[in-house]
């Protein structure tokens, strides 16, 4: 019992653990928690296994991973390295009769996704990421043991969905990826990414990928389509106008909170988080605009366009279900960014800058951008402006 009590003491504490830098710091008795200059922190224990000898004749002596410190606790650690040590003085290597807990390729994704929570740019963003491996890895390997998983297990997961779904696939690949560097990381897994590996031997076929273009509405035909648009009552109707009036992407516009507006300072600012290119873009609001918000306040909803469920916004499907409806099968909600770009430079000969400004477009290169701090504001707002009458210039009269 004495022997016991003293092998789970040692030199290191919890707040050590927690805040040693890089190196390797003993904690007594073999065990030995490593951190290296990137932060991880991984436990080993050093024993020489009685009886046996290394290829120089001397005695076995070999370090044994016990797995990362933010998984295995100081006494967890303590516990295997005792365990570790009894098997080698009775002659047993540790490498072939320790049973160690290896985690499952889905208890670390899970894990991966619940620690990279903060990072995501929303929590849409980060479900998705989950979603790609629950879909596609986790029914092949996601029971499988961590350190068992190689480039056979990997290509069960890439190789049904690597032509058809190309772009879904090498996001695949590199969330596995992702997975299997962490469980290397906390000592779970050793040697190359199988992933790497196989991207560098070039084992799954080259796919030639075509852009895909959103179909878009000839500016030309925009305001008549508007004009059918102010005779529907409908949340999503009202959704699409703006939309379309303010150049925006759908998530921009479905996610709109009350918070996000101004209407003193005629002025809705999107946080950072919601845009795609992770910077805060204020919109212009015309009179048009502020006469689609002014109504909807009544419903006193958390979201500008509320779904059918209280204090939750329209589904991301809604619009496109509109255009649909209205017969407008061949063209998307998306499309209207690239008809109001059209416009800017065919009709009213914007210059670049300020239609792609408008558009929360990023343009030129990094120092362009450094240097480019305005966002062209009060400009847009005579852009926009002039983009709105434009949309509600048409009268039944001109139809045929």
């Amino acid at each position: 019992m004495v022997f016991v009590l003293s092998a789970l003491n040692g030199k290191l504490t919890k707040k050590l653990v927690e805040n040693l830098g890089a190196g390797r710091h003993g904690d007594g008795a073999g065990l030995y928690l490593v951190v290296d200059p990137s932060g991880a922190r991984r436990w080993i224990v050093r024993v020489t296994v009685k009886g046996q000898k290394n290829r120089k004749g001397a005695p076995l002596r070999t370090d044994f991973g016990l797995g990362g410190a933010d998984i295995v606790t100081l006494n967890q650690a303590r516990e295997r390295a005792l365990e570790y040590r009894r098997m080698a003085k009775q002659g047993l290597n540790p490498r072939f009769n320790a049973t160690r807990e290896i985690p499952t390729f889905a208890e670390v994704a899970q894990q991966v996704h619940i620690d990279r929570m903060p990072t995501w740019k929303n929590a849409k963003h980060g479900q998705q990421w989950l979603n790609t491996l629950r879909d596609y890895a986790f029914p092949k390997i996601g029971r499988m043991p961590i350190d068992s998983i190689g480039q056979p297990e990997i290509l069960m997961c890439l190789s049904p969905i690597w032509t058809d779904r190309h772009e879904t696939a090498k996001r695949l690949a590199q969330r596995i990826k992702t997975v299997l560097d962490v469980a290397k990381s906390k000592g779970f897994r050793s040697g190359e990414n199988p992933v790497t590996a196989i991207r560098d031997a070039k084992v799954l076929p080259t796919v030639k990928t075509k852009p895909q273009h959103h179909d878009a509405m000839p500016w030309r035909h925009v305001p008549a389509f508007f004009a059918e648009l102010n005779g529907r009552s409908a949340i999503a109707a009202k959704a699409l106008q703006f939309t379309i009036l303010t150049a925006s992407r759908t998530s921009e516009v479905l996610d709109m909170t009350w918070q996000e507006i101004d209407f003193e300072a005629r002025l809705w600012t999107v946080p950072a988080a919601r845009m795609k290119g992770g910077k805060v873009h204020r919109v212009p609001l015309t009179d048009e605009m502020l006469a689609i918000l002014e109504p909807l306040k009544a419903m006193a909803s958390v979201y500008v366009f509320e779904g059918q469920k209280r204090h939750k916004p329209l589904s991301n499907m809604s619009m496109l279900m509109l255009l649909r409806r209205m017969g407008r099968d061949g063209f998307t909600v998306h499309g209207f960014r690239s008809s109001f770009r059209d416009w800017a430079s065919e009709s009213v000969n914007a210059p670049r800058e300020l239609a792609e400004a408008a558009l929360a477009h990023q343009v030129g290169s990094d120092v362009e951008r450094a240097y480019a701090r305005s966002d062209l504001l009060e400009r847009r707002f005579d852009l926009m402006t002039h983009w709105t009458r434009f949309t509600n210039s048409f009268t039944f009269s001109e139809a045929p």
